[in-house]
């Protein structure tokens, strides 16, 4: 279950990429190759909210 999880954070991670800077994406990908998945993903909800209110 987990690595079926990992690999929808992938996909949505690199899915999202045009709506970040490449700094917000080098960043949140560097936490998800350490193992902070979860961390990760918060991080890309709270990027990805900042991108839809402006």
């Amino acid at each position: 279950m987990k690595a079926n999880a990992d690999a929808i954070f992938w996909r949505d991670l690199k899915a999202s990429r045009p709506f970040m800077t490449k700094q917000q994406y080098r960043t949140i990908k560097g936490q998800a190759v350490k193992g902070q998945v979860n961390d990760a993903r918060k991080g890309l909800q709270k990027v990805l909210m900042r991108r839809n209110t402006r």
